[in-house]
């Protein structure tokens, strides 16, 4: 039978897995593939697994359990193998990227950051700011009907748009990197300007979260911060 794998930990961590469910309906018991220095937490896969909330949230609740009580490399989501055997052969053959990977994160937690600054208030301090805007919109306004007018003033904006962006995605990412054991950068998407997970030791959670927030004061109320942690460190594994 095809095995769900969930996380990879040392064999020296105590794997308290009793309470706790597996995928599928019925849960699965959890158990451990144990090769050399270590452990993978699986459990037989359901067939035609789907991220149903039942089931990532018992995914989630195992990697939970593991990091309360030591370093875990969190895989993610709906991955399986066809069989113990073939857990063991892949804990064996990656030894030493995964005890690499353990070492890199231990003692540490994810927090992923997305923001973004409301288009009203983004679109005004273009306007505010901008000379050539504030020209084109006058002439606009002023009754010019010349098409090229409102192409040329679109992509002025959509330029100034990119820029400032960028530009408060490097600022928040700098002001937070100190704080931080690595980072993992992803693409923005919708209004967000920023989407950035941070690898955070646990004696500088304080001072990351302080610090995050004092940055997002400092923006102002036409930015909005979403700061999601402590997580596991599915980002970097």
């Amino acid at each position: 039978m095809a095995v769900y794998v969930y996380s990879i930990t040392s064999d020296r961590h105590p794997l308290r897995l009793d309470g706790l469910d597996g995928v599928g309906e019925p849960a699965a018991l959890l158990r451990k593939v144990v090769a050399g220095p270590l452990c993978a937490v699986v459990s037989d896969a359901p067939e035609g697994l789907r991220p149903k909330r039942r089931d990532v949230a018992a995914h989630q609740a195992v990697q939970e359990r593991l990091m309360a009580d030591g370093t875990v490399l969190p895989l993610r989501f709906g991955l399986t193998a066809p069989d113990d055997g073939a857990v063991q052969e892949a804990l064996e053959k990656r030894a030493a990227e995964y005890t690499e990977r353990l070492e890199a994160l231990r003692n540490c937690v994810e927090y992923n950051l997305k923001a973004l600054q409301q288009e009203e208030a983004l679109l005004r301090e273009i306007l505010q700011e901008s000379e050539t805007a504030q020209q084109l919109n006058a002439e606009i306004r002023g009754g010019n009907t010349s098409p090229d007018l409102p192409l040329r003033l679109g992509e002025l904006v959509a330029d100034e748009v990119q820029a400032r962006q960028e530009s408060l995605a490097s600022g928040v990412i700098e002001a937070l990197r100190p704080f931080a054991r690595d980072l993992s950068i992803s693409q923005p998407t919708g209004d967000d300007f920023v989407n950035v997970s941070f690898l955070v030791e646990e004696d500088q959670e304080e001072l990351f979260l302080t610090t995050e927030m004092s940055v997002s004061n400092q923006l102002g109320d036409s930015f909005e911060f979403r700061l999601n942690g402590p997580l596991p460190p599915y980002s970097f594994v």
